[in-house]
């Protein structure tokens, strides 16, 4: 039984750039998150001390995740995230409609570090060569 072809790493780091567009996600989301305080504010029930410490320390997990990008669990991370976002929406439902926007976005990108992994097990990415036996 033959040994599976191995190959070399791409000449640059693909996940290099992955990680900041998963750190930029991050930081768009906590703008919409944070534009939402005026929306909770003027429609619904107001801005209680629950509804806004519950959405001020989301956004504060958001910018922490945001530095963890690097890490082997950041897209799971992410991801945890969003189900923070949507469970918002107990209090503003426009708050629970950015989380299922952002999920989206964030299954995407799941979906494209998925193809990049399977693209250099492949050897297709620029600069990656098969490694001899």
């Amino acid at each position: 039984m033959s040994e599976p072809v191995r190959f070399s790493p791409p000449a640059t780091d693909p996940w290099k750039g992955l990680r900041g567009v998963m750190a930029g996600t991050l930081v768009l989301e906590v703008i919409v998150l944070f534009l939402a305080f005026p929306i909770i504010a003027k429609i619904g029930s107001g801005i209680t001390w629950l509804s806004g410490g519950y959405l001020g320390i989301v956004i504060l997990a958001h910018i922490v995740a945001a530095g963890l990008q690097g890490r082997s669990y950041a897209l799971k991370l992410d991801l945890a995230l969003q189900v923070l976002v949507i469970v918002g929406g107990l209090f503003q439902w426009s708050i629970a409609v950015v989380g299922v926007i952002f999920g989206c976005v964030w299954v995407y990108i799941a979906y494209i570090k998925r193809d990049v992994a399977a693209r250099i097990e492949k050897g297709m990415l620029p600069g990656q060569v098969p490694l001899d036996h």
